[in-house]
């Protein structure tokens, strides 16, 4: 592993990542100087079979289903505040580390607290995947050039529905949407 975060190739691919594994998404400033970076993943939905396509399941039937998982979300948010088991809290956890690359295997670490949750195992790892983007991005961008001690803090909240991430920094802010619209347009000009 590489000691040094300048030597580790960058590119905007964990916004990227990020921005496609979260449902919704935010990067805000805190009342008290942060920047809080939400992530929100959803994973489970009543009254939807879970999306296990075999060989022989066509194109549009596959279409079929994305577009009726979406008009069941869009649905579900409206009709959120009715149901009281959707906020109900399952587990939160929270974790403090220093800006440091190396403190990606403690990061790590304290994601796999999830594993025994019941979590569906692709959402488990894109949590994974997504906590450690943001915490990575964060020891690149947000703290560049603070101190090592500058502390990151990293909370998992549990519903019985969807998992919230947030993961603060104590970096300058930057616009998240912007960016993700700037990585979706050059990958269009390609």
């Amino acid at each position: 592993m590489r000691d040094n975060i300048d030597e580790i190739p960058s590119g905007g691919i964990g916004i990227k990542i990020i921005g496609k594994i979260a449902d919704e998404l935010s990067y805000t400033r805190t009342s008290d100087g942060r920047n809080c970076l939400f992530i929100v993943k959803y994973y489970q939905q009543p009254g939807l079979v879970p999306s296990q396509h075999s060989s022989q399941d066509g194109f549009f039937k596959r279409a079929i289903d994305v577009l009726n998982s979406f008009n069941f979300r869009f649905q579900k948010q409206r009709n959120r505040p009715a149901e009281p088991s959707y906020n109900q809290q399952v587990q939160k956890f929270i974790l403090q580390v220093n800006t440091d690359i190396k403190a990606v295997a403690q990061v790590l670490s304290w994601v796999e607290q999830l594993d025994p949750l019941p979590i569906p195992l692709a959402v488990l790892h894109q949590c994974k995947l997504a906590v450690i983007e943001g915490f990575t991005n964060a020891v690149r961008h947000a703290h560049k050039n603070l101190p090592l001690e500058t502390l990151i803090e990293l909370e998992i909240m549990v519903f019985n529905e969807h998992l919230e991430v947030k993961i603060w920094d104590w970096g300058e802010p930057f616009d998240i949407q912007a960016k993700l619209k700037e990585e979706l347009h050059q990958k269009n000009l390609y």
